[in-house]
């Protein structure tokens, strides 16, 4: 690979929903092995939010695109997934809280009334 094609179009940077949830999946997919920084207990929690600003950049850096739309449309449906699969984290998350707090309701209402 030339050295010119390392150089990452400003058309390319941004945030990689992708890389940010499927960060493992995602670099090895895109031979970028840095997001497997991410088994790495504790870094992991910011080593996540590194991978979705950064991976756009590594993901340029490592493949061997024709030019920034195959490189968009390939990263549109590692965004899309990614994107999707945060939504439903959230309304899991949320979801869960809704049930904790619901059960722990009853239980002091119960509680109160003996």
């Amino acid at each position: 690979m030339e050295e010119t094609s390392k150089v990452v179009p400003s058309e390319v940077k941004g945030w990689n929903w992708g890389a940010f949830m499927f960060n493992i999946m995602w670099g090895i997919g895109n031979k970028s092995y840095l997001p497997l920084l991410c088994l790495i207990p504790l870094f992991n929690f910011v080593w996540i939010f590194v991978c979705g600003f950064k991976g756009n950049e590594w993901a340029w850096q490592k493949g061997e695109y024709k030019d920034v739309e195959t490189f968009k449309a390939v990263q549109a449906t590692w965004n899309r997934a990614g994107l999707v699969w945060f939504i439903l984290t959230i309304a899991i998350v949320l979801f869960y809280i809704f049930i904790f707090a619901t059960v722990i309701t009853s239980i002091l209402s119960n509680y109160n009334s003996y």
